[in-house]
């Protein structure tokens, strides 16, 4: 169960949460995989999610059975970030999963504190391209963090930014790995998406309009 009263700031993820954008990057991850000669499936890329771009290219090659230098790992997530950031071009607030908006408003309504805690490298460029930057009073991302979930190092961070201790910071995730981000950070989490696949949240909700009404 979750305990809205206690909740000072809310961490949001930012793939499969607030935007869409899971779908472009296996699009761009299945592009980089074919051309290693491995068919990535849609299975494949359920194990990426909340993972770091680095260790999604290890896992391929590791699935794959390839063994790459340095250099080349460079030039192929180069390549795979190229790609990406052709594809989220379209990007508009269109784009923003059913209950966004709605979530953030309310939450800047009620004074509550709002921050990014998402391994993406790009992810000021969607919230921006998608409108939403100005309800964010921190944005920890791909760029100012070294571990990726489950570590909870992006969500510790997101804490420490905002200046609110761990246990009155509710997360909001749709991978696993977020999910164990956030038990280990001390955080209340709930998870969006399919129960069967985000366990040891404190709640499941399939969309993020359920939960206006809760703040």
């Amino acid at each position: 169960m979750i305990n809205y009263n206690t909740v000072k700031a809310v961490i949001f993820d930012l793939d499969g949460v607030l935007v869409d954008t899971a779908i472009y990057h296996f699009q761009a991850w299945h592009r980089l995989a074919e051309g290693l000669g491995y068919s990535f499936s849609i299975v494949d890329n359920e194990q990426l999610k909340g993972v770091s771009r680095i260790e999604s290219l290890e896992l391929i090659l590791k699935w794959a059975g390839l063994e790459k230098s340095d250099h080349e790992k460079a030039d192929l997530l180069a390549h795979k970030n190229q790609w990406y950031l052709a594809l989220i071009e379209q990007l508009n607030p269109d784009h923003l999963l059913s209950g966004s908006l709605d979530l953030l408003k309310k939450l800047q309504d009620k004074g509550i504190k709002i921050a990014l805690g998402s391994a993406s490298k790009n992810a000021m460029g969607i919230l921006e391209k998608t409108e939403i930057i100005s309800y964010f009073d921190a944005l920890i991302d791909g760029n100012v963090v070294q571990l990726s979930k489950p570590n909870p190092e992006v969500f510790l961070k997101g804490a420490e930014t905002l200046g609110i201790e761990p246990a009155y910071c509710l997360v909001l995730e749709d991978a696993q790995a977020g999910i164990d981000a956030a038990n280990a950070a001390g955080m209340q989490v709930i998870g969006v998406g399919q129960e069967a696949h985000l366990k040891g949240a404190g709640m499941v909700v399939p969309e993020l309009g359920v939960l206006v009404d809760k703040f």
